[in-house]
């Protein structure tokens, strides 16, 4: 029987893709990478918090009038079965040469084969993303 959820990380991400790759970061002091995004902070929406935690994370500015959904996915944290990532997903344009800031230590730009080097919610858009040829 599968635990009830106590806790919902409600989270976006900016599905950057290059010639079959994914951008991902590794937050500094963490040893995973995640897709680039983060948590709404009161009530923003998507595209507000998208565009906040971007620049944050990247020095780069997104173009909210470009943004298009690509999924929400939801997954339970690996180490808590009790919480649960909700983690809606956006493309879009950006101005700026991607740095990672000062939060984040390092920037990697990820096949299917790195799979396994990011959370569970991060492995159901790569999924998504091999499936329809756009990850390779």
């Amino acid at each position: 029987m599968e635990s009830p959820i106590r806790q919902l990380i409600d989270t976006v991400a900016w599905v950057l893709i290059d010639n079959g790759r994914i951008l991902c970061a590794r937050p500094r002091g963490k040893d995973v990478f995640y897709i680039p995004g983060g948590k709404r902070e009161g009530a923003e929406t998507d595209l507000e918090t998208l565009v906040r935690e971007v620049a944050e994370e990247l020095t780069v500015e997104l173009s909210a009038e470009t943004a298009v959904h690509v999924g929400t996915y939801e997954a339970h944290v690996s180490h808590d079965e009790d919480t649960v990532v909700r983690m809606a997903c956006y493309t879009a344009e950006y101005r700026g040469v991607l740095t990672a800031s000062s939060e984040i230590e390092a920037l990697a730009w990820f096949g299917f084969g790195d799979r396994d080097l990011v959370p569970p919610v991060d492995q159901l858009l790569f999924d998504d993303l091999a499936a329809s040829g756009a990850l390779r």
